[in-house]
C-alpha cells in the first residue's frame, strides 16, 4: 500500500544489516591426463586420497597431471580438476567403440537398444577392461553353482515389493558382482569389487525406504566401475514393471560378462587437449576458482602457459602459476640462462601479466604408487602455498619466504640457484626456489609476470585486489534496481567502509578512501541509470630487501651522536 487514505498505522520493514561476503580465495584448479574419472567436466577434491579413487592412480604416463595436482593439495584447499579427452573409449561387453565421459555423455545414450551389450564402464580407459561383471538370477539351481554365492546372505528370490503386490512367485530379484578379473583395480586378479544384493529387475520397483531398487537404477547410482547398457541376455523381461508381469523369465545359470575395448591415449595427450580442459575454467560467473596450474609446456613451448594466462587476465579474479619445462632446469648446462631465455626470449617473451607467475626450477618428488622418483613442474607447489598463505595469514600476504613458502614433499631441485642465478631470474619475473642449509626448499620470490614498475608486480597485492573486487563487487549486486540517491550512495559506503576497515586491521592495506556522493554520480551518471563509487587503496607491500648497518664506534662515543636519535 503507497499511501494510506484514512488513519492507521502502517508498518514498513528495511534490512541494513548487509555485509559484504566472505570470498573464496584457495580453490585451486587444473586439467591434465588421468586413468579413470569423468572425462570433460570440472570434479573437486580436497585431498590426495579423493583424487586417487576418483581419478585413479598414477602410472608412466598419467604421473606428470596427477603428481602436479596432488602436490597442491598437500597445502590444503579445494581443488576443481579436470580430465582432459585424450583418445577414449569405454570397455563395454561387446568391445566397441563407445564413449561415456560423464554423465551428461549417459544420459544421451539410447539405452536398451545398444549394440554394445549390458555393461558399461563408467569411466573412458584401459583400465575398465580389468572388469567382469556377474548377475545371478533368481533360480536355486543358478544360485547353488554361482562362484560368489558365499557373498550373500541367501539366494535371490521374489522381491518384497513384489509379495505386497499380490505377486509371490514373482523371482524379479537378482545379485551383481562386479570384480577385478586381472587384477588392475586392486593388484589381485579376481577381486570382488562391488556386491548388490536383492535387486529387482521391476522398472517400478522400491525399497523399504522408497528409493528404486530396480537394478539398472541401483547400479547407476551406486557403483563405482560399470553403468547399465541394456538387459543382460536371458533377462528377456528385466525392466518390465513389477505391477504389470506376474513373473520374469530368467535363465538357470550366472550370466557372466568381461568388458573390453576400453582405450586411451595417456601417453600422447597433446597440449590441445589439455588447452580443451583448461577453458572449463574460463566463465568467472559459473565457475569459482583462485589458483590455475598445469603440468609445464615441453621443452621450447608456452601453449599451456600462455592458455592459463588468458584465462586469469579474462577472469580477472583468479591468478595463474606457471613452470618451466623440466628440460630448461633439469638438462641445461646454464638453467637460470635457459629459464630466463624460456621466459623473456626477444619476440617470444611470456604475455606481461599481474595474474601469473613462474618458477623457476623442476622438482623431484616421490611416487609412491609406482615406489619410484619424478621430476614434475612446481606450479602445483605455487599454488599451494597461496592457499597455505590464506589458511595461517591471509590472501595478501606474501606466500614466499621461510615463513609460508616452505614447499613441502621436494627430494631436490633440478636446480639450487647461486645470488647470482637469483639476480638473473629475478630480473626476469621468475621467483627462484632455492634449497636453504636448515631451512628446507624455499619460494624465495614473489614477482608477477608483469613487466612494468608497479605495485601489481607482486603476487600478494595482486592476490589483495583480487580478494576486494570480488567481495566488494558482490556486495555491489544488491545496488541493482535502486534508486541513484543519496540514501544509496550512503547505504553503500556504511557498506564497504567497514569491510576495509578490517582489512587495514589485518595488515592489507595501509590506507583507504571510498568516494561514492554527488561529485562522481553526477546528473549525466544518474541519467544513464549507472553508479559510480570510487575505492582509492593504498595496498601493504612485502619486504623484498633488506638492509642491515652495522657500525663499529670507539668506547667513549655517545650513540646518540652517531645515530642521531
Amino acid at each position: 500500500m503507497a499511501f494510506q487514505v484514512s488513519p492507521g498505522v502502517q508498518v514498513k520493514e528495511i534490512d541494513a544489516t548487509g555485509v559484504v561476503p566472505a570470498v573464496a580465495s584457495s580453490i585451486g584448479g587444473t586439467a591434465g591426463s588421468f586413468n579413470w574419472g569423468p572425462v570433460g567436466e570440472i570434479v573437486t577434491v580436497t585431498s590426495e586420497k579423493e583424487l586417487a579413487a576418483t581419478f585413479g592412480t598414477p602410472d608412466t604416463y598419467t604421473y606428470k597431471h596427477f603428481l602436479t595436482a596432488a602436490s597442491f593439495l598437500k597445502y590444503g584447499g579445494a581443488l576443481k580438476v579436470v580430465r582432459a579427452k585424450s583418445g577414449h573409449d569405454n570397455a563395454t561387453v561387446a568391445g566397441g567403440g563407445l564413449f561415456v565421459g560423464n554423465e551428461t555423455d549417459y544420459e544421451a545414450l539410447n539405452l536398451g537398444s545398444t549394440s554394445e551389450g549390458a555393461w558399461v564402464a563408467k569411466y573412458p580407459g584401459d583400465l575398465g577392461n580389468s572388469l567382469q561383471v556377474s548377475v545371478c538370477p533368481a533360480n536355486a539351481t543358478a544360485f547353488t553353482g554361482w562362484a560368489y554365492a558365499g557373498e550373500f546372505s541367501a539366494a535371490p528370490d521374489t522381491s518384497d515389493f513384489a509379495e505386497d503386490l499380490g505377486k509371490t512367485n514373482a523371482a524379479d530379484e537378482l545379485h551383481i558382482v562386479v570384480i577385478d578379473q586381472d587384477g588392475a583395480w586392486s593388484g589381485k586378479e579376481g577381486t570382488i569389487l562391488e556386491t548388490f544384493e536383492f535387486l529387482s529387475q521391476g522398472s517400478d520397483a522400491k525399497s523399504s525406504d522408497g528409493s528404486s531398487n530396480y537394478y539398472a537404477d541401483v547400479i547407476n547410482a551406486r557403483s563405482e566401475y560399470i553403468r547399465f547398457l541394456a538387459a543382460p541376455t536371458g533377462l528377456t523381461d528385466a525392466g518390465n514393471a513389477v505391477s504389470g508381469t506376474t513373473t520374469y523369465t530368467t535363465v538357470t545359470a550366472a550370466i557372466t560378462n568381461s568388458l573390453s575395448g576400453g582405450t586411451d591415449d595417456n601417453q600422447n595427450v597433446t597440449p590441445g587437449e589439455i588447452q580443451v580442459g583448461l577453458e572449463l575454467f574460463a566463465d568467472a560467473e559459473t565457475v569459482d576458482v583462485n589458483l590455475l596450474f598445469a603440468y609445464p609446456d615441453a621443452d621450447n613451448s608456452k601453449v599451456i602457459a600462455e592458455k592459463l594466462i588468458t584465462i586469469a587476465k579474462n577472469r580477472k579474479d583468479c591468478m595463474a602459476f606457471i613452470s618451466p619445462p623440466i628440460e630448461d632446469s633439469r638438462d641445461a648446462a646454464d638453467p637460470a640462462t635457459t629459464v630466463n631465455a624460456w621466459v623473456n626470449a626477444a619476440g617470444a617473451a611470456i604475455t606481461s601479466s599481474s595474474y601469473a607467475a613462474v618458477d623457476s626450477t623442476a622438482v623431484y618428488v616421490y611416487d609412491k604408487y609406482n615406489d619410484v622418483y619424478r621430476w614434475i613442474g612446481a606450479a602445483g607447489h605455487q599454488a599451494g602455498l597461496c592457499a597455505n598463505t590464506d589458511n595461517v595469514a591471509d590472501a595478501w600476504f606474501s606466500p614466499a619466504g621461510v615463513n609460508r613458502g616452505q614447499l613441502l614433499g621436494i627430494t631436490k631441485l633440478a636446480f639450487n640457484p647461486t645470488k647470482a642465478d637469483r639476480d638473473t631470474l629475478y630480473k626476469g619475473r621468475i621467483n627462484p626456489i632455492v634449497s636453504l642449509p636448515g631451512q628446507g626448499t624455499v619460494l624465495f620470490g614473489d614477482k608477477t609476470l608483469l613487466k612494468r614498475p608497479s605495485a601489481f608486480d607482486r603476487i600478494n597485492v595482486r592476490r589483495l585486489f583480487i580478494v576486494l573486487e570480488k567481495a566488494i563487487s558482490t556486495a555491489a549486486e544488491a545496488q541493482l534496481f535502486e534508486f541513484n540517491d543519496e540514501f544509496t550512495r550512503a547505504q553503500f559506503r556504511n557498506l564497504i567502509e567497514p569491510f576495509l576497515r578490517d582489512v587495514k586491521g589485518r595488515r592489507g592495506v595501509t590506507d583507504f578512501t571510498v568516494v561514492c556522493d554527488e561529485t562522481n554520480n553526477t546528473g549525466q551518471v544518474i541519467d544513464a541509470n549507472s553508479f559510480v563509487a570510487d575505492i582509492f587503496i593504498k595496498p601493504s607491500r612485502s619486504i623484498n630487501f633488506i638492509t642491515l648497518n652495522f657500525v663499529a664506534t670507539r668506547t667513549g662515543v655517545d650513540f646518540s651522536e652517531i645515530s642521531g636519535v
